[in-house]
């Protein structure tokens, strides 16, 4: 009996993540990768991080906004933007930003998400160029002497935009891809 209540237990807990908590904890755990510090020369910061969250929720945000299915997914999208933005507002709580310093971030990072969704929709628009430009504006680099971006985030993210505009809508509400860089 204890056994069986035991299992019964865990398995309530399995059902109680939501389809947002999934596909949040995928974006995570892509932009959490260690290739983009090791590898890709980025600086490990809150704000690398964060932003890398925002690139990658664009362009799955955008591959369902092009589908013609806006107003089935809105709610779900609208349901994504509020859980991405209070898990960063509950970390930089964590970290021990003040109420002030919290309310000022994070109106800096609604703008900046935006402005990179923007970005994000014109991707296959922009040359390589544009592209590098747009990295550098967006994530700092270890090396500051550096001008120009690591290519591979370039690379790495094009190869990203033409999975998430492969990837079936249901298969993006239940978290269920798996993106894999190879170089």
């Amino acid at each position: 009996k204890i056994k069986k209540s035991f299992f019964h237990m865990f398995s309530s807990l399995k059902s109680k993540y939501s389809a947002e908590d999934k596909l949040y904890n995928k974006i995570l755990s892509l932009s959490r990768n260690k290739i983009f510090y090791t590898d890709f020369g980025l600086s490990d910061t809150f704000q690398n991080r964060v932003n890398l969250i925002f690139f990658h929720f664009s362009f799955i945000n955008i591959k369902i906004k092009q589908n013609d299915f806006p107003n089935t997914y809105a709610p779900f999208f609208q349901n994504m933007f509020e859980l991405i933005f209070s898990k960063i507002d509950q970390n930089m709580r964590e970290i021990g930003y003040g109420d002030t310093a919290v309310n000022k971030k994070m109106k800096f990072l609604v703008t900046t998400y935006y402005n990179i969704l923007l970005k994000c929709e014109n991707y296959k628009k922009i040359g390589q160029n544009g592209k590098n430009s747009f990295f550098c504006y967006y994530l700092e680099q270890a090396n500051k002497k550096n001008l120009s971006i690591n290519p591979l985030i370039i690379e790495y993210f094009n190869k990203y935009e033409a999975f998430c505009f492969d990837l079936r809508p249901d298969s993006v509400l239940k978290g269920d891809f798996n993106f894999n860089f190879n170089k």
